[in-house]
């Protein structure tokens, strides 16, 4: 079950849904359901066919966001726990991040606390605004404060951009080709933002050991990294310190090949942040697995930064 050379294969940004959620979200809400909620038929059949050793699930959106604040921290125990008691009978094949009720930071954090202490999860993963409110904001901090301190990572994971933006930027074009609100370009200008957002946050000021998880290679970021870091470094505005966005990036994020199987944007983010802080992952069932390694397999790159990308940075990153 590898791609070639003897390397293991590890994807990180693999989706599943719990039967609690697609009970309260109702009928309809993810065409992909029936193929999300399959834990170890169709998934482990599909991983070995493509040569995936190990996926780290993470529940898609919204997961236990969208159910407000004391619902929310019940639901997200109720998901978390199911999730553990999967991964603990498949712990070969499996890992797992946590879902968060991000609506109670402080409930969160002892959530997060809770999964990775009692259940060995290797993180959690945030879907989007909460409240129509970015994860940067201060009032989020806790989680990112709690992840520090159990030194995991949290990956930020797309989610529909605010209404308003949507109103002004995409409505014209949305009835046509709907996909623009999703990965086509919404989830880009979602995530990209919230992880720019980030870096001038002071967040990783305040937390100098936190680490981010990008998905679809970083939501462009390593292609702008240059020109973002150029004119913030130039920017002289009194009482505001300048921000070093590249090397900031650089250290606290990682970025992942989700969706986006792409040599071109594959080399670029090498050369822009270094093979060590690139995680394989596929984004199943949304995309398939075979696309995802059969591209790896031909990506033009030694063996070194191959196996680095596939499993190495990740084993390092989660612990694995």
């Amino acid at each position: 079950m590898t791609v070639q050379d003897g390397i293991q294969v590890i994807a990180i940004e693999e989706h599943y849904l719990d039967a609690e959620v697609d009970g309260l979200m109702g009928p309809g809400f993810n065409p992909f359901r029936e193929r999300l909620a399959d834990l170890s038929g169709v998934r482990i059949k599909e991983m070995d066919e493509a040569g995936i050793d190990i996926q780290v699930l993470s529940h898609c959106p919204p997961g236990a966001q969208a159910f407000g604040a004391e619902a929310g921290v019940i639901l997200a125990k109720n998901v978390n726990d199911r999730l553990a008691e999967f991964v603990a009978s498949k712990p070969d094949r499996f890992a797992a991040f946590a879902t968060l009720p991000t609506q109670d930071p402080k409930g969160s954090a002892d959530e997060l606390e809770r999964c990775v202490k009692d259940h060995g999860f290797k993180g959690a993963m945030v879907h989007g605004l909460t409240d129509l409110t970015f994860i940067d904001d201060k009032r989020f901090w806790p989680i990112f404060e709690r992840a520090e301190a159990l030194d995991v990572p949290i990956y930020v994971h797309p989610a529909p951009p605010h209404p308003q933006l949507v109103d002004i930027y995409l409505k014209d074009y949305v009835e046509d080709y709907p996909v623009i609100l999703g990965p086509a370009w919404g989830f880009t200008m979602e995530t990209a933002t919230t992880g720019l957002r980030l870096v001038l946050s002071g967040v990783f000021k305040k937390y100098p050991k936190l680490r981010i998880i990008l998905g679809h290679m970083g939501e462009g970021l390593p292609f702008l990294l240059w020109r973002i870091n150029h004119v913030m470094s130039a920017m002289n505005k009194p009482g505001v310190d300048v921000v070093p966005f590249k090397e900031i990036f650089c250290e606290h994020f990682y970025i992942t090949t989700s969706g986006n199987f792409s040599d071109a944007a594959l080399l670029c983010s090498i050369m822009e942040m270094g093979a060590d802080r690139i995680l394989f992952s596929v984004d199943w069932p949304y995309i398939e697995n075979s696309p995802g390694t059969d591209w790896m397999a031909q990506v033009p790159l030694g063996k070194e930064d191959r196996t680095k990308i596939l499993s190495g940075n990740v084993k390092k990153l989660l612990k694995m």
